[in-house]
This record gives C-alpha cells, sequence and structure tokens, in this order.
C-alpha cells in the first residue's frame, strides 16, 4: 500500500506591484519576490527541489520570454524546473501536485518555489487578452477583453443577480476610478476594470516537516492547503449561460469550500460584476470578507494576479486574521477556468507540529 500524500503548506509569500508601471526589467521583478521568500523562510535557493514559473508571451512581446526571467533565480547547476503559460496561481497547482505525489525529478527536499510575473502596463491589455479568443468565430468580431465583460454584465444585471447600483458599490471599494483612456463599453463605467500593473510575486510550498520548521522559525501558523482544484468551461460565451459560472461552483465543490467556515475570501475579479457571480458560486456570505487585500480592482499584475489571492489568503491566516480561508484565480473569457484553494490554519509554532 502506498504511503498516503503529505500534507503541504504555504510556508512563505511576496509580492512587488507597480499599478502605474516600471522600467524594472522582468528578471529584476522575479528576482526581489523569490529573494524575499527565501528570507522570509530562511531557506538557500539549493534546498528547493522544484521551481515553477507563470507569465504569458503576449506581454512581453517575445517568444520564451521566462528563459531570461528564470536567471533571476540562478539556474545553474541544473535545477528542476517547469513554465506554464497561465497565471501562476497554475504553476502553484503544479508545484503542489510534485509536492503530493513525490516525483523522482520533483521537490524532493519538501519545498518547491511557485512564482508569476508580467508587465501589463506595455500594451492595450483588453487587446493582448483578446489574442487568446477563438480565432474562428470570435476574433473575426473584433471583441476584446472589456467588450466581452461587459457582456457579462449585461447578463448578471439582467438576470437580476446584482444591479448597477451594486456594481457601483463594489468598485467604489477599490478606490477612485482612472482618469483617460478609453470608455469602458455598457454597462461598465469608469472604474469597474481593474487597472493593469507591472509585478511579479512568488510562494514557497512545504511539506510537514519542512512547513513546521520554517513556521516556528518565523513565529507564525503553518497555513495547510487542505484542497485545490481547478475546472473549466467551454471557450465560447455563447454556449455558456453568463448570469453563473459552473466551472467555479464545480471547483469550490471539489476543493471542499462548504466544509468549514470561511472568514476571508480572496478573488479574483476583475469586475464588479465577477465579484457577484464568485461570491455565489463558492457559497460565501455576508460573514466572509471578500479581497481585504483591495484584491484585482486595485491593481491587476497579470499572470501574478491569482497567485497573489493565494498569498494574501495565507498570510492573514498565517497571522492569526482567519482560521480559514480561500482563494480563487481566473482566466480567459468571462471568468471560464476557474482555480479555488481552501487554506486552513494549522497549530501555533509552540503548539507543535501539524494537526
Amino acid at each position: 500500500m502506498s504511503a498516503p500524500a503529505p500534507d503541504v503548506a504555504v510556508v512563505a509569500y511576496a509580492r512587488d506591484v507597480h499599478p502605474g508601471g516600471t522600467g524594472a526589467p522582468e528578471p529584476a521583478l522575479v528576482h526581489r519576490v523569490v529573494t524575499a521568500v527565501l528570507e522570509q523562510a530562511g531557506t538557500d535557493r539549493s534546498e528547493v527541489g522544484f521551481t515553477v514559473s507563470g507569465s504569458l508571451d503576449y506581454l512581453a512581446g517575445a517568444p520564451f520570454s521566462f528563459v531570461g526571467a528564470l536567471d533571476a533565480l540562478g539556474a545553474w547547476p541544473p535545477i528542476s524546473e517547469s513554465h506554464v503559460e497561465m497565471d501562476a496561481a497554475w504553476a502553484l497547482y503544479e508545484a503542489w501536485l510534485r509536492l503530493r505525489h513525490g516525483d523522482d525529478d520533483g521537490a524532493g527536499g519538501g519545498i518547491a518555489l511557485a512564482y508569476g510575473f508580467g508587465k501589463a502596463t506595455q500594451g492595450s491589455l483588453p487587446d493582448i487578452l483578446a489574442r487568446t479568443l477563438d480565432p474562428y468565430y470570435l476574433a473575426p468580431l473584433g471583441l476584446d477583453a472589456e467588450d466581452l465583460a461587459a457582456l457579462q454584465a449585461r447578463a448578471v444585471i439582467d438576470a437580476g443577480r446584482a444591479g448597477e447600483a451594486e456594481l457601483a458599490r463594489i468598485a467604489e471599494r477599490a478606490g477612485p476610478p482612472e482618469t483617460g483612456g478609453r470608455v469602458p463599453p455598457l454597462p461598465l463605467r469608469p472604474g469597474h476594470t481593474a487597472p493593469p500593473a507591472d509585478g511579479a510575486a512568488a510562494v514557497l510550498l512545504a511539506t510537514g516537516p519542512a512547513a513546521t520548521r520554517i513556521a516556528r522559525a518565523r513565529g507564525v501558523r503553518p497555513v495547510w492547503i487542505r484542497g485545490l482544484e481547478h475546472r473549466i468551461d467551454v471557450h465560447s460565451p455563447a454556449a455558456r449561460d453568463l448570469s453563473r459560472c459552473a466551472s467555479a461552483e464545480q471547483a469550490a465543490a471539489a476543493a471542499g469550500v462548504a466544509e468549514g467556515p470561511v472568514q476571508v475570501a480572496e478573488l479574483h475579479a476583475r469586475h464588479p460584476h465577477e465579484e457577484v457571480l464568485l461570491r455565489a458560486a463558492l457559497g460565501l456570505g455576508e460573514e466572509t470578507g471578500v479581497n481585504p487585500s483591495g484584491g484585482p480592482m486595485a491593481a491587476d499584475p497579470v499572470m501574478a494576479t491569482g497567485l497573489i489571492r493565494i498569498g494574501e489568503a495565507a498570510r492573514r491566516v498565517a497571522g492569526g486574521g482567519a482560521d480559514r480561508a480561500v482563494a480563487h484565480a481566473a482566466q480567459g473569457p468571462c471568468l471560464q477556468h476557474n482555480l479555488v484553494a481552501v487554506l486552513e490554519a494549522g497549530p501555533a509554532p509552540e503548539e507543535g507540529g501539524p494537526r
């Protein structure tokens, strides 16, 4: 009989986000956050058994841009490394799988690193994201990401799931709307779209003994990943009910969100109507604090935004601000692809190891 899969915890997290953009190159952003998480954990780079990144070449306008960013880690002697052309929340998912299943070429030391980066201010983000649309049916229509978001917002309003006043209140939490730029398509309003940002984020994962040791050294509680699942809907928005988010519902159920109270939820909502849909899909009540960090509506460093949701939720659990939290990441048009993580606090360092 095979041994049970080990528990995995988030043991360190760092972000470096620039809402107005930055002249720093991507390797510099990566170097800052990776160095920060290793210093937090008191871990040397040689102790990291597996490294995985998330990014999007379209943002940089160059193929294999992640290879240059990898130089910031010090990839010699050779390291076990992978990359996903997705938000780095999915990079964390791959790292979690490696730790859980202990592949021979994976995180043999019980520690894995996930990071993501992107400079979303270098071009028109709605047009860049439109490059991921179906090239035969959607792209010829001239739609971009904001057009599709407006289509979903209208579906939410027409279905009676939220009114325009409620969407405006959600947007106000992120601060005053940006001025300038194009006028968003109705029913979106100025301030109803997450402002693109440049940035990077990194999360360090560890299995039981390493996680407990690092938490004890840092004086924080271990943050155990009790559930981590992702689901995807069909690509075409026309083939979906845009007034609900079926894949987020499925991911939340598979991750076990409903199996206990949720004090904090960090949601990858780039528009107010997406928060409405995700609250319903994850079954979150008024007792759950949503996006206390400000969320993507405060700043959206594309390809790191979803990983930041996991890091921010873990930060609050580690510090005692919540015992159980949910983090969510999304990709694709109209919340097509959704990942949900359930994070729970372990015993305080002086209380011993993981439960």
